[in-house]
């Protein structure tokens, strides 16, 4: 099969290139900018260019059999709203259109937040999520996008959607879900008093590409790993760094004053932290799922996260990003697509 990727410079996207080409499968990618260091010395086709082109997008899906859709904006927070808008809206809405004209399948990646809650004593599948999740830009785009995937189902397209849950693991370049691990072995006692799913990138993408080949159209699938609290996973994150990590949940006074804080700062300044009410009340929320259904249809594996923090750890290490004392060495973003 020929795969068209986009979002290649991502945390999903290029450990999916990655998994495709080990597997001896030809991978094309639409990438924004020339290649970089997420690309270089990677065996794939590049087609620049950006989804929100319609030229671009029929160039890069012309010719090929599956296009994984990974490219996304990520931002947690209530600013950027058109931005999230024209890359995970209208984006997916030009990508799944020319995947229905070139007759090509398409493997949706979205989030397992498009789902809503699952309590940690009772997690959820891809049909009992609960309502209530803090439906921030980000959020709602990615809900969005899959309504608009639905409807070219509706018209003939060949669709499977997978929602990863929070990943961790190798070739995080811009860092994403990586700047939670480098934040927690900054140095930190308090942490979130929700639950997540947390897991490795490199199990997704191999249900990714799993998915592709196996799922009948019409499926999803969520791809997730571990479901723990944020305390939990936060200690775990700062003893390979060799911290002791937190040792308290951040309790209702505490979020309300951040919340109202973050709020505050981002009327006066126009620039919105990273911390903000919308990412404290999704870190005080429970979003655990299980992925009991691709275990079964897709073979589905998930790795212990020790493991996984220890490698994305050990990739940070290597590449710049800190130095084995647990200290960051390169800015991270606060907001980035791919």
């Amino acid at each position: 099969m020929k795969y068209l990727v986009t979002g290649a410079t991502g945390l999903i996207g290029n450990n999916l290139v990655r998994h495709l080409l080990a597997a001896g499968e030809a991978v094309r990618v639409l990438t924004r900018t020339a290649p970089n260091e997420a690309l270089i010395g990677l065996d794939v086709e590049l087609v620049q260019g950006d989804v929100r082109d319609v030229d671009s997008v029929e160039a890069a899906v012309r010719g090929t059999d599956c296009v994984v859709h990974a490219a996304a904006h990520v931002q947690v927070g209530w600013t950027q709203s058109e931005l999230h808008r024209q890359i995970n809206v209208e984006g997916t809405r030009l990508i799944a259109e020319a995947a229905l004209r070139h007759n090509a399948r398409l493997v949706h990646i979205s989030t397992i937040n498009t789902l809503g809650l699952g309590r940690l004593d009772n997690p959820a599948d891809e049909e009992t999520g609960l309502s209530g999740l803090v439906a921030c830009h980000y959020v709602t785009s990615k809900k969005n996008a899959e309504q608009v995937v639905t409807l070219a189902a509706a018209r003939g397209l060949d669709t499977v959607i997978v929602h990863p849950g929070f990943c961790l693991g190798p070739w995080d370049w811009k860092p994403s879900s990586g700047r939670m691990l480098l934040a927690v072995n900054r140095g930190t006692l308090v942490a979130p008093s929700g639950a997540l799913n947390v897991g490795d990138v490199r199990d997704v993408c191999a249900g990714v590409a799993a998915a592709a080949k196996l799922a009948p159209a019409g499926r999803r699938y969520i791809l997730g790993g571990h479901n723990m609290t944020y305390l939990d996973a936060w200690q775990i994150f700062a003893r390979v760094g060799g911290h002791v990590g937190p040792r308290f949940r951040l309790g209702p006074i505490a979020r309300w004053l951040g919340s109202v804080g973050s709020d505050v700062w981002t009327r006066c300044t126009g620039e919105e932290a990273e911390i903000n009410s919308a990412s404290i009340g999704i870190g005080s929320q429970q979003t655990c799922f299980t992925s009991d259904r691709a275990a079964r249809e897709l073979g589905y594996k998930i790795r212990p996260l020790e493991d996984t923090v220890a490698d994305a750890w050990d990739w940070f290490c290597e590449h710049g990003y800190l130095r084995r004392s647990g200290s960051a060495a390169r800015p991270t973003a606060l907001s980035f697509h791919s």
